[in-house]
């Protein structure tokens, strides 16, 4: 810090303490409670703007859900960690920094950097990383970025939220040294070298303590121990004791309007049951995230000139390509030699239909969206792409998207039109003041989504619903359904509330013929609900066509193609936040599909559009596979750019790839009488696979890129690894320099064999040699010592190995450490 930030920052840290000394009770407590669902209120009195909250952390949806302000979407977390670059993780968060000035936004509720620990974890995408060293490089540099420009970050979800069965209640058991080693050093990490100006607690418990409420790992641990400085927001509806979670450090509870602050904390001070200095210090904590966001009258903000512009579409299309993993490449398949001519035949309904982005929480609404189908065609010369569905990995009803052009008309008892708002999809989702310009709760009796849809297949469509309550559906002006949905039995709140996809009647239409639609919904009192909200979708399903005819079809284009491309993906309800996986399967017919068009096509390439892994039992019977995860919303454009050449796919993998679900050491995401016991220990990820000496289909750190590489020399000491090589093929590229250390004994405690230190990327033409100094962080030679309750340096002898991924290892070094 230069001496005018020292300036700076007492000048900030006076303003916060002379605005707080102006408050009394009443608005301090209220200040710590969400006014609305996105917002903490407006002090007036004392120069302080409302703080404003958004959803990321691929893209800023800003406090709307609507597509009249669209956002930028960039690839998943998972494949900005494949990048395994921080600096270009720091660029993507610049990014969503300028996007959440553009909205109003002052704080963005990411990242999240919980581990995979179990390849079933639902919310894998919008992970980094099984590794806590690589997803504490990446968040930081993503941290770094947001905060470059004067917007605030929230890590989460602190801490133990790594699968999504049953998260609100879940009792996460981490023994010490795996919560320090594993769990805790990602958000360590950021706190060290991001100095981040939020942290989000998490909904589950950890070793019996409610996380918003966990006095040890927040008020010792995070605050006390790391120095954090920053605001501790509770997860979305997390906070359930007033005075559990302010004695317990938790700053502020969201949503609002009625949280367990405000008035009921006010109260439990009057009381004598919570110290005022306690409140003190919470208010403390948002005045100085206001302040450094730059909404405190006198305050300095902590950015005084934010960076230059960024091309939104140019960086999402590099940052795709920058992570997609090429994970087999025989013979040279790929990049495809596009002056050679013959044709492409692509197949896969993700070819057309790109899943760009996970669920929930995640979503945005971008501009546009460029799928495989759409950015192979715009790079190939004419006639040189053929398309054929071939396989269609869902066959249930999802929100009426492609072809449907709808709004959302409210209307009161009488029917009088109160307002009316645009609708990205058929989804509707309003929470909180999140209404059409005119409408409220109170005077609104319905809703409908009405519009037009313009069916792209001739044939039979399903129409129907999700969400709760009565509700009226018409096609082409005829009612086909009346009913009521009632509650089910899902576990998660989010999922019992949007409830299930429901068919409720099949039309037959004709290709290209648009046709009136209306999904009618009559609102609920919600006069007695602390937050209001209103969930429900309008549904579609195309016509099914014989799974049999679709792959035959593909199976014929691609039999006289020069490369078949074959585009396999996950869907919405077997990725999504609030709910775990049930296998590693892909869904539908897809795995046939790849087999029938390997079968007559040496030159299969298949495109895996998955969050996170899956099964791929054809692997060895196809020339390539590239993992391209969800590639936001340039993720066609990125996939034309490395398929034909023009990019080098340039991620390695963030994960261990398993050959099969069986192999998979951790699988356990279900809690047993509500605890969920991490019995593995320290051994997830690529330290389980090689302490069970279990070969995956790809190891953790996996990319094959489109050069090759010579590692020539290897000098290694306790702080810093020298590695040079060079680039020995014909074209340039870029290479991560993994450096991982092996104990030659266990000194005196159980570890892993190997464990990433540290690693670096380095870039070069053909024939160019480059050499890459790594620091190695002394934290790699440290074990928690649960006795001692701290850190123990272990020394010894070590294998340094730098290595092109954990299980090839091109070069290694003794190093003894005292």
């Amino acid at each position: 810090m230069t001496d005018a930030d020292q300036v700076r920052e007492q000048s900030r840290n006076d303003a916060v303490e002379t605005a707080l000394g102006k408050l009394d009770l009443d608005t301090k407590t209220r200040l710590l409670a969400g006014e609305d669902m996105w917002s903490l209120p407006a002090v007036p009195a004392i120069g302080l703007e409302p703080l404003v909250f958004s959803d990321g952390p691929i893209g800023v949806r800003g406090v709307r859900w609507t597509a009249d302000d669209p956002s930028i979407a960039l690839p998943s977390p998972t494949a900005l960690a494949a990048a395994w670059d921080p600096e270009l993780a720091r660029r993507a968060g610049r990014l969503l920094a300028q996007e959440a000035r553009r909205k109003g936004v002052h704080v963005l509720l990411a990242p999240t950097v919980n581990l995979h620990r179990s390849p079933l974890g639902g919310r894998h995408f919008e992970c980094y990383s099984e590794d806590p060293h690589l997803t504490g490089a990446i968040g930081s540099g993503y941290v770094n970025g947001v905060q470059d420009g004067g917007v605030g970050t929230t890590v989460k979800h602190y801490v133990g939220n790594d699968a999504e069965t049953d998260r609100f209640t879940v009792d996460s058991v981490i023994a010490p040294r795996p919560l320090r080693e594993l769990y805790l050093a990602p958000f360590e990490a950021i706190v060290a070298n991001a100095h981040p100006w939020g942290i989000m607690t998490a909904y589950n418990r950890v070793n019996g303590t409610t996380m918003t409420e966990h006095q040890y790992l927040v008020n010792q641990v995070l605050r006390a121990e790391w120095g954090f400085d920053g605001c501790n927001v509770s997860d979305w509806m997390a906070a359930r004791s007033t005075t559990g979670d302010i004695l317990g450090g938790m700053d502020v509870a969201m949503p609002g309007p009625t949280t367990v602050y405000g008035p009921a904390l006010a109260e439990a001070v009057r009381a004598g049951e919570v110290p005022e200095s306690a409140v003190d210090e919470a208010v403390r904590n948002v005045l100085r995230l206001a302040a450094r966001v730059g909404i405190l009258e006198g305050a300095p903000a902590a950015v005084e000139s934010v960076p230059a512009p960024i091309d939104g579409q140019a960086l999402a299309r590099e940052l795709a390509a920058r992570g997609f993993v090429l994970v087999r490449n025989e013979g040279a398949a790929l990049p495809m030699d596009a002056a050679a001519g013959g044709t492409v035949a692509l197949s896969g309904a993700a070819a057309r239909d790109a899943r760009v982005l996970g669920g929930g929480s995640a979503t945005v609404f971008p501009e546009r969206i460029v799928s495989p189908l759409d950015g192979l065609t715009a790079a190939l010369p004419e006639g040189a792409l053929t398309y054929s569905v071939g396989a269609d990995p869902s066959d249930e009803l999802t929100p009426a998207g492609q072809g449907f052009e709808l709004h959302a008309v409210c209307r009161d008892a009488s029917g009088a039109v109160l307002g009316e708002g645009g609708l990205p999809s058929g989804q509707v989702q309003w929470i909180g003041d999140d209404l059409p310009a005119g409408v409220t709760y109170e005077t609104m009796a319905s809703i409908e989504v009405r519009g037009t849809f313009v069916p792209r297949e001739s044939g039979e469509h399903a129409f129907g619903t999700r969400g709760l309550g009565a509700f009226d559906l018409a096609v082409g002006g005829e009612t086909l359904w009346s009913g009521v949905q009632e509650m089910g039995n899902e576990a998660d709140p989010f999922e019992a509330f949007f409830g299930a996809p429901s068919e409720r009647a099949r039309v037959t239409l004709t290709e290209g013929e648009s046709v009136e639609v209306s999904l009618t919904f009559q609102v609920p009192d919600m006069t007695a609900l602390p937050l209001r909200a209103i969930m429900f979708s309008l549904l579609h399903l195309g016509p099914r066509r014989d799974a049999d005819e679709l792959i035959a079809e593909a199976v014929a284009a691609a039999r006289g193609a020069g490369t078949a491309v074959v585009v396999v993906a996950t869907t919405e309800r077997v990725e999504s936040e609030g709910f775990d996986r049930q296998d590693l399967a892909l869904p539908g017919r897809q795995d046939d599909l790849v087999r029938a068009v390997a079968a007559v096509n040496p030159n299969t390439v298949v495109v895996v559009n998955a969050g996170s892994p899956v099964e791929l039992p054809w692997r060895e019977d196809v020339a390539a596979v590239l993992l391209t995860w969800f590639p936001g919303q340039e993720g066609g454009a990125a996939l034309a750019d490395v398929l034909l050449g023009d990019a080098e796919p340039g991620g390695r993998l963030p994960t261990t790839w398993p050959a099969r679900f069986a192999d998979a050491p951790v699988t356990e995401v279900t809690p047993t009488d509500g605890r969920l016991e991490y019995r593995e220990g320290l051994f997830i990820g690529y330290r389980a696979y090689e302490k069970h000496a279990v070969t995956p289909a790809y190891p953790f750190g996996h990319g094959l890129g489109y050069t090759d590489w010579t590692y020539e020399s290897l000098e290694a000491t306790a702080d810093t690894v020298r590695v040079r090589l060079t680039n020995t093929g014909t074209r340039p590229g870029r290479e991560v320099v993994q450096v991982y250390l092996a104990p030659a004994q266990d000194g005196g405690a159980e570890r892993p064999a190997s464990w990433l230190a540290a690693f670096a990327g380095v870039g070069a033409g053909p024939g160019e040699s480059v050499e890459a100094e790594i620091p190695l962080p002394a934290r790699a030679f440290e074990i928690w010592d649960e006795e001692a309750r701290g850190w123990r340096r272990i020394g010894g002898a070590y294998e340094v190995r730098a290595s092109h991924s954990h299980g090839d290892i091109r070069l290694t070094a003794t190093l003894d450490i005292a």
